[in-house]
């Protein structure tokens, strides 16, 4: 396994050492970020196979060090976020769902409040909001943490001890955001619907509590549940995979460390809503 990992980071090295500024046409510059696009997207991918057959591998192994640095990573990314997920979801409730209910009352349209609430909120919005929250806050950490520990030799230091830097280093960090996406997407979704109502209470909205509960379970199908899911899930796992990609598997030095943090935020990003629009064809499909 560490054989592996260091055929990543061998890779990764040649890559961003190889790779020269641009200049020339503008076709060879669309080129040359494209090639080195389908490289770091090529990196990522045997980050992430080397990172799974580590999971599966070894998850067992060493559990008086690995179980609590994975409780600590999923207590990082879940409950100490609380605070600010709450403050999103009123937002959110305020915002969107309050008057969402308010307009579709105004023209007599209440029937359609838990359709509206389940294709919004459930599947799109509050997933990728708590993705997003879990990015920032524990993805950009990822990122410095493993930046620094690299630019230090750290990496080096663990192999010579006989210590794979992944099951040490990344199987929490992926575990603990996968599973911390998951739970903040299920706080985030109760909060919102509940602030939802109430602000739509407070403006004399004539829908009962029972009525508008009633129409969003009515709302929901069946694949619903297991595609919410596997969705914030695979949210937090790869961008746990793409933040200690770039925090690990890239030769660094620690000025450099700051913007390598912005790259690896965006790129997450992109593939949210990749993954995203990945799981709206399956759902339809299905």
């Amino acid at each position: 396994m560490q054989e592996s990992l260091t055929s990543v980071l061998r890779l990764r090295e040649k890559q961003w050492l190889g790779f020269k500024p641009l200049s020339g046409s503008l076709a060879q510059n669309i080129g040359r970020k494209l090639f080195f696009l389908f490289l770091t997207a090529q990196g990522i991918g045997m980050f992430a196979v080397v990172t799974l057959l580590t999971i599966l591998k070894k998850f067992r192994l060493s559990k008086r060090i690995i179980q609590p640095s994975i409780r600590r990573e999923m207590a990082r990314a879940s409950t100490k976020l609380m605070p600010m997920l709450l403050f999103l979801a009123l937002a959110l409730g305020f915002l969107i769902i309050a008057q969402t209910v308010a307009v579709a009352a105004s023209v007599g349209a209440t029937h359609f409040i838990g359709t509206v609430m389940v294709v919004v909120v459930v599947r799109e919005i509050g997933p990728l909001l708590a993705a997003f929250i879990v990015l920032v806050r524990v993805g950009t950490a990822n990122v410095i943490e493993l930046g620094t520990i690299r630019a230090m030799g750290e990496i080096e230091v663990l192999e010579s001890l006989g210590i794979d830097p992944v099951h040490y280093l990344i199987v929490p960090r992926v575990i603990g955001m996968a599973a911390g996406a998951f739970s903040l997407t299920v706080y985030f979704i109760l909060a919102a619907l509940a602030s939802g109502y109430l602000f739509a209470y407070l403006q004399d909205v004539p829908l009962t509590l029972g009525d508008y509960f009633r129409q969003i379970t009515e709302a929901f199908y069946w694949p619903d549940f297991a595609l919410l899911a596997l969705k914030t899930i695979s949210f937090g796992f790869f961008t746990a995979i793409v933040t200690c990609y770039y925090g690990l598997a890239q030769p660094l030095r620690l000025e450099e460390v700051s913007g390598v943090a912005v790259r690896a935020v965006s790129q997450s990003i992109i593939v949210c809503v990749v993954i995203d629009v990945l799981f709206i064809l399956i759902f339809f499909i299905s």
